[in-house]
């Protein structure tokens, strides 16, 4: 095998090194995965059809009408002994549609049409999978291909509803392009409205995305699309791949929802998770064929303890079928414009991330530790993807730092165009609970913002879905907690937490914004500072809706400060749309001042000034700049329409002088109020990117 390893080339190998030189040391692991990924593409190019045909497998698999409307379904059951199809359209009859046996596990079934010519099971109708197994038990499952699955009140399990409406929807808008600054706007139909209810896609499409247009933001990640039994896992214990989640209403209406995003120019992607299956029987994948290996590894490899869910068996042809067809799927059908990748650490490395703190320590990302086969399936989901849909996103959740995560495969990495900076949001968290204003360390925060593998491009956040569940609380409860039930009132003075929140909640978003990567996300709701949790209706809280809902009725209210706090976020994003700086190169630091608690640096030639400091302003204070020439204020935290102070006239020319200062080229002094970020432009530069 060595020798063998010897002989691949990855063609810009040295690309990589260039960036990193420490990976030369794990060189043959890189063209292990490296060979693999191409057998593996080989082995598809041959195979039925080809790559193309292989994934859009949907096209066969399931159930599928044909022109003359008959019903043809088919299966992969490999353990079964016999299978039927019963439902609505047979009376529930258990033995009058059985499936023959084909080679390789597979099992087909032809339904003549109607005597007037219809299909013989009608639209919206019930259907099951009768499985027998070698034990002489007899399972009714739900088709793993079930395009639309449905939840009667009063029951636990979810019903395969067959989905051929008379009239399919159809996209009128083409997919918007790929942005060059990504600013996301991550959001869970469910929980989008101030309703004590779950939510539509209609109520998105007409109350949601508005805001979202209006605000800035250019992507939208939907989470908890794929369908799932229990709501409260926050769309994380896949029961049904295909399915989109018929609890917030039909797939048109998700269809509608995304080409209306689209018509504004926004790009909608997929939190997909591929990383493990829910453990439900009657309704999810867990023993489909009765075994309990099929599209998992046997236990114990085939659980993960830590989340109750099966593990997939990514060497499996049939499972590779199964989810690459699934992303394919998504694409095709609903025209998604791209995937986060849910859980990645959890592929990665056969031990999971359990119990491992990745200490950055190259020898953890290489080995015996690490799970190839998984891994390859990433590489070749980012390979099709990319080659089919050269427009589309792909974004990685991954704890560990897995060095090459975002380069091209071409010089040996694994594909995708961002990871999600993880780190950031929790050191933002571990600030607001553990330190003193005063004790804020500018290096350390600057650090934090800053430390990402060189051309790996990150998504910067100061906060996501997973800082606002129970347990924890958002960044604006953080700051200012019980007093925005009281004190968020424009008619009455801001007491001092009220004013310190506001101002810090503004300052971190927009350093985040500007320092922490080459995208940004925020967490529906949480740009206007949205008070509380998050906690999904269960047992445990009386199955209560008063958590899982979005308060936009706060922003409308403009006796209430939130207003200002989405008003800054707005205007943050539509500054960042005219500059550019998340296309731009990494910032230059050029100061991180810990007695005067200020962090200054230039990015895309717009230079961006804070001061942390919670009472100490500075006049006539020294910046560095690159760029000579005349600069403007552009963004304003203090602005009063932002629930600032007005401290500052935006009417200044602040001019360069030829005073190198910092490692910068030019400098100028400019006046700062304290806990106040400002991002000012030179007017002499012209900003096209």
């Amino acid at each position: 095998m060595e020798e063998h390893e010897d002989n691949v080339s990855i063609p810009e190998f040295n690309n990589l090194l260039q960036a990193d030189p420490n990976l030369k040391k794990y060189e043959n692991d890189f063209r292990r995965r490296y060979d693999m990924l191409r057998k593996q593409v080989l082995l598809l190019e041959e195979a039925e059809g080809g790559v193309d045909q292989f994934t859009r497998s949907y096209r066969s698999f399931g159930v599928q009408r044909l022109p003359d409307n008959s019903l043809f379904f088919k299966e992969w059951a490999p353990a079964a002994e016999a299978l039927f199809l019963t439902g609505e359209f047979n009376g529930w009859d258990k033995f009058s549609h059985p499936y023959s046996k084909k080679e390789f596990g597979k099992w087909e079934l032809t339904i003549p049409p109607k005597s007037d010519n219809s299909p013989a099971v009608d639209h919206c109708t019930k259907l099951k999978v009768v499985v027998h197994t070698k034990d002489g038990e007899r399972l009714y499952r739900i088709s793993p291909w079930a395009k639309y699955v449905t939840r009667e009140e009063k029951s636990v399990i979810y019903d395969w509803v067959h989905w051929d409406p008379p009239q399919h929807y159809v996209h009128i808008h083409p997919r918007p392009k790929k942005p060059k600054s990504l600013r996301i706007y991550e959001a869970h139909v469910g929980i989008g409205s101030p309703e004590p209810k779950i939510a539509s896609y209609n109520n998105f499409t007409h109350n949601v995305l508005p805001r979202i247009k209006d605000l800035g933001y250019n992507c939208i990640q939907l989470m908890a699309i794929m369908e799932h039994a229990y709501y409260a896992s926050f769309g994380y214990q896949i029961t049904s791949f295909f399915a989109a989640s018929s609890r917030y209403g039909t797939p048109d209406e998700l269809k509608e929802l995304i080409d209306v995003a689209h018509s504004m120019g926004i790009v909608v992607l997929l939190d997909v998770v591929h990383s493990h299956a829910s453990k439900n029987t009657e309704d999810g994948l867990n023993a489909f064929d009765g075994s309990d290996s099929c599209f998992f590894h046997s236990p114990p490899r085939g659980e993960h303890t830590l989340w109750d869910s099966r593990l997939f068996n990514y060497a499996s042809w049939e499972v590779l079928r199964f989810l690459l067809s699934n992303l394919r799927w998504w694409m095709e059908e609903y025209c998604f414009d791209g995937f986060r990748f849910d859980g990645i650490t959890s592929m990665l490395y056969h031990h999971h991330g359990i119990g491992s703190g990745f200490s950055g320590d190259y020898n953890e990302y290489f080995g015996l530790q690490v799970d190839e086969e998984s891994l390859v399936y990433l590489m070749l989901s980012n390979h099709i993807l990319h080659n089919l849909y050269p427009d589309c996103i792909t974004i990685a959740e991954d704890v560990s730092g897995m060095p090459a995560l975002c380069r091209r495969m071409e010089e040996g990495g694994l594909g995708f165009d961002y990871r999600l900076a993880m780190a950031i949001p929790d050191k933002w968290i571990q600030i607001l609970k553990e330190l003193k204003d005063e004790e804020w360390n500018m290096g350390n925060i600057v650090f934090t913002l800053t430390n990402r593998r060189y051309g790996e491009k990150c998504i910067a956040y100061a906060e996501s879905h997973d800082q606002a569940l129970v347990g924890d609380k958002t960044l604006a409860f953080w700051l200012m907690d019980k007093e925005m039930y009281t004190n968020m009132s424009t008619m009455v003075p801001m007491s001092h937490i009220i004013d310190r929140g506001m101002q810090l909640h503004k300052m971190i978003r927009l350093l985040t914004h500007g320092l922490g990567g080459e995208g940004y996300l925020n967490f529906m709701g949480n740009e206007f500072g949205h008070p509380e949790w998050l906690d999904f209706p269960r047992e445990g809280n009386n199955q209560s809706y008063h958590y899982a809902r979005r308060q936009f009725n706060l922003v409308d209210m403009d006796h209430l400060r939130y207003c200002q706090l989405y008003a800054f976020d707005r205007d943050m994003n539509r500054t960042e749309d005219k500059y550019g700086w998340l296309a731009a190169q990494p910032a230059y630091v050029s100061a991180k001042h810990e007695g005067d608690k200020v962090i200054v640096f230039d990015r895309a030639n717009v230079l961006f000034i804070f001061n942390f400091h919670p009472n100490k302003s500075f006049q006539d204070y020294r910046v560095g700049v690159e760029a000579p020439g005349k600069y403007k204020i552009k963004l304003d935290s203090d602005e009063v329409q932002y629930g600032g102070h007005g401290r500052l006239d935006h009417n200044t020319d602040f001019f360069t002088e030829p005073q190198p200062f910092n490692g910068r080229s030019n400098s100028m002094l400019v006046y700062i109020p304290c806990r106040t970020a400002i991002v000012l432009a030179n007017e002499e530069i012209d900003y096209c990117y």
